[in-house]
């Protein structure tokens, strides 16, 4: 049995996150007592990843960047081109295994969080604050009690929802023999891909060089390809569309976010919380969720150092999350056309202030404006069915 004062299940973006925001006190406030709980090798340890978000720079983590970029592209299925510079935003690539580095070295020294490898079975409230148990590496019982509990774990199941799609992709890091890319510029969207029947479907491309860049094929649909249909659309994309001739796929990433306009709550317990994806971390309409996760961390250590409950705020505002409801819905029911939709905002809307209704970080009269960018007609009527809709659990959905 061991105490300490703040307990983060899970080692990945959120919880690292936490503990590094944790870490680092305002002037007066000692640091808490922190363990951070990683999952043992093997299934429930996510592979390397890449996260993407915008931010002014300089930034906390540009250290650990991959790439970054002051222009953005989207084209068109008819490949028309909208470019846009979204001062004083950078669009920055992270991948995993440098942040993971990063935080580590700043994690280190004296008051460093403990780091224990484990699986946890359960989170239970106990009189002075949280109880976790479950199996350490070593195959024996585990039990840890502290004053606050974060857990970070991906959720089982997805919380009942009126729509539930699945951002779902694949993505190979290739290099080619003629310089093909332009690594001043990434493209956010490619519609010149075949569209599915609900939802829609785009290309991804993050140049690092003229021969090296990270090419994705991503879908928002209601379930997933299977291996052979990932391929055989990498392959389309990269040989018909962007003509990349002969290249060498030196890495491959895959994954699937839920996106679901089903409640995650965030309290899980007196004393124990949730955060990233599993606390609402990920924006529904979009599938980012590294920039609010930093959000929730810096406020979960504030309220912390304020003497207050340390509860995640929402990661967005509730009207960002009611239009990402009426987005999902008419995006499933046919009723609106993806490409179209994201095409037409791209080509009205300002990138930055694109970008920050993205993050939820516009005033209502933005948001009015940018809604008169969209199919008026068809987002009405979703707006006046969704109230009727039952909320379900999805089932058969993958998460994570």
């Amino acid at each position: 049995m061991r105490e300490t004062d703040v307990i983060v299940v899970g080692a990945g973006a959120a919880g690292l996150s936490l503990a590094y925001r944790l870490r680092t006190p305002p002037p007066g406030h000692p640091a808490p007592g922190v363990t951070l709980i990683d999952a043992p090798a093997g299934p429930l340890r996510p592979p390397e990843r890449t996260w993407c978000f915008w931010e002014a720079s300089p930034g906390d983590f540009d250290g650990a960047l991959s790439a970054s970029w002051e222009s953005l592209r989207v084209r068109g299925r008819d490949g028309a081109v909208s470019v846009g510079r979204p001062a004083p935003f950078r669009y920055k690539m992270l991948r995993s295994r440098s942040f993971e580095s990063l935080l580590a070295d700043r994690l280190d020294g004296p008051g460093a969080p403990r780091r224990v490898t484990a699986r946890i079975d359960r989170i239970n409230d106990v009189a002075s604050g949280a109880e976790v148990t479950g199996v350490a590496a070593d195959g024996s019982e585990l039990t840890l009690r502290a004053r606050w509990v974060f857990d970070s774990r991906p959720p089982r199941v997805l919380p009942p929802a009126r729509t539930t799609l699945l951002q779902h992709f694949r993505g190979w890091f290739v290099r080619t023999e003629r310089p093909v890319f332009d690594p001043r510029i990434a493209d956010l969207m490619d519609f010149r891909t075949p569209q599915p029947a609900h939802g829609l479907s785009f290309g991804y491309v993050l140049p690092t060089t003229a021969h090296e860049a990270l090419v994705e094929y991503t879908e928002f649909s209601r379930t997933v390809l299977d291996d052979a249909g990932y391929e055989r659309a990498l392959a389309r994309y990269t040989e018909r569309v962007l003509g990349l001739g002969p290249f060498e796929v030196t890495a491959t990433e895959q994954g699937v976010i839920p996106m679901t306009d089903g409640r995650f709550p965030r309290r899980a317990g007196r004393s124990v919380f949730r955060i990233g994806t599993a606390g609402g971390a990920t924006r529904p309409s979009t599938g980012y969720t590294f920039a609010a996760v930093q959000r929730q961390a810096r406020a979960v250590a504030a309220a912390y150092f304020g003497g207050r409950v340390p509860e995640p705020p929402p990661a967005y505002p509730a009207r960002a999350r009611a239009m990402d409801a009426v987005l999902l819905r008419g995006l499933d029911s046919g009723r609106v056309e993806g490409a179209e939709f994201f095409e037409g905002l791209f080509r009205r809307v300002p990138m930055e202030r694109l970008l920050r209704f993205l993050d939820g970080d516009t005033r209502p009269y933005e948001d009015f404006t940018i809604g008169l960018r969209t199919p008026v007609g068809p987002m009405l009527r979703t707006v006046a069915e969704l109230p009727w809709l039952a909320r379900r659990v999805p089932r058969g959905r993958a998460v994570g």
